[in-house]
């Protein structure tokens, strides 16, 4: 394995086919081309904060509009399902336009989402509001996955993805709390002004930052199909939704695994926040082992978080015990996303952008299904078992990732058949 992504970034030209926007244009320096990075990520940290803000104002905005809690919970739905849709959908009717012209417009309709949601003076036009952020949100991912490499110099691809990705997890640890506590100064609505002019800021910032980013074929139906054709790139695809179910199907309860366990409000955020920032460090750190341990690195990564998941309930007396296995945790879903990405690049190296964008919706399908299955097993036997079901998932997932060959030598040479 340790000449598993040897090739990777001989790669990433064939990956995008074309080579890295700065030498494309030969206008932009080192610094420009990771400060495009920057902006990026910057739309993943609103993106991300705006999808999930509702989590933490669901009865404010309930009472409000008029609704009840239950129903107000599709507001999270709602654009994980359209954005499913979304990914590869866009991607279709993209054609051949430039993708900064791409990602410019997704900014535009994030903005417009959050503006939107503020001023909504009924359920229905909130739900506009969300479905408009589910139709942006499967664009940007796949793009944003895709041009990550194009931005920097190849050797820095993985580099570039992690820095994307970090968006996510700074969303999680500042940008959902910053939310709800902005709403219990003033009120929700004033939550979603704060989410659109953090979109506002990434819009401008790429405006300013994102070189041209020329697409030489325009990705076709007949790609995805082709795609879905290779018995590897379909094995990827079940692995990457065992993986994202796993964590989805537990992740999603366990607040109320804290609670149910008696841990203080304080120690509850106290415990997120840690998995938070440990999966950001991991993140980054994992990104400069990546490209030469891809297949060992996601192997070991979930072999974590299937311990954790058995272990939770096992340990739930246990402050120290409990905080541990969320650590642990945090640092196994940290960086996970960034091998997922990588290796479903290397799944489709002639097709990246039809790669992208099925990886993107079975993320988005594997994270509605697994909270809407974990929900029914919490109803049906208890927390525990949820977090049991997530283990069971992480089990199979690692099934998925042996069955291509721990000691083989050429992973790239295999995914990409």
């Amino acid at each position: 394995m340790e000449k598993n992504l040897a090739a990777l970034s001989a790669q990433n030209d064939s990956l995008l086919d074309m080579p890295p926007a700065h030498v494309t244009t030969g206008e932009a320096s080192p610094l420009r081309a990771w400060l495009s990075v920057v902006s990026v990520a910057i739309g993943a940290f609103a993106f991300v904060t705006t999808e999930f803000l509702p989590v933490g104002l669901l009865p404010q905005i309930a009472a409000d509009l008029g609704v009840l809690p239950g129903t107000a919970g599709l507001m999270v739905t709602t654009p994980g399902i359209i954005a499913a849709i979304s990914a590869p959908g866009l991607m279709l009717g993209a054609g051949r336009i430039d993708r900064r012209i791409i990602l410019l417009v997704l900014s535009i309709l994030l903005l417009a989402s959050n503006l939107i949601s503020a001023f909504a003076p009924s359920f229905g036009i909130m739900l506009l509001g969300r479905a408009l952020l589910g139709a942006a949100l499967g664009g940007f991912w796949t793009l944003a996955l895709a041009t990550s490499g194009r931005l920097v110099r190849q050797e820095h691809a993985a580099k570039a993805t992690a820095m994307i990705l970090s968006g996510v997890t700074f969303a999680t640890v500042l940008g959902v709390p910053l939310g709800t506590f902005i709403s219990g100064l003033y009120s929700w609505r004033a939550s979603f002004i704060a989410t659109g002019i953090l979109a506002a800021v990434a819009l401008a910032a790429q405006a300013l930052l994102l070189p041209a980013l020329p697409s030489k074929a325009a990705i076709r139906f007949s790609d995805l199909r082709a795609l879905l054709g290779r018995a590897t790139a379909r094995k990827s695809l079940l692995m990457v939704a065992l993986v994202f179910g796993a964590h989805f199907s537990s992740y999603t309860y366990i607040t109320p695994f804290l609670v149910q366990n008696n841990f203080s409000l304080s120690a509850i955020t106290t415990i997120l926040l840690g998995f938070g920032f440990v999966g950001f460090v991991s993140n980054l750190a994992i990104s400069t082992t990546v490209t030469r341990h891809l297949q060992a690195s996601l192997f070991g990564m979930v072999a974590i978080l299937l311990v954790a998941l058995v272990a939770l309930p096992l340990v739930h007396t246990s402050i120290a015990g409990v905080s541990l296995m969320v650590l642990a945790w945090g640092i196994a879903f940290g960086a996970i996303p960034l091998c997922l990405s990588i290796w479903l690049q290397l799944s489709s190296p002639d097709l990246p952008e039809a790669g992208s964008a099925l990886f993107v919706s079975i993320v988005q399908v594997a994270i509605a299904l697994g909270s809407f299955t974990g929900g029914v097993v919490v109803d049906a036997v208890g927390i525990p078992a949820t977090l049991w079901l997530g283990g069971f998932l992480a089990l199979a997932s690692l099934v998925v990732i042996a069955s291509f060959g721990m000691g083989n030598k050429k992973l790239a040479d295999i995914l990409s058949r």
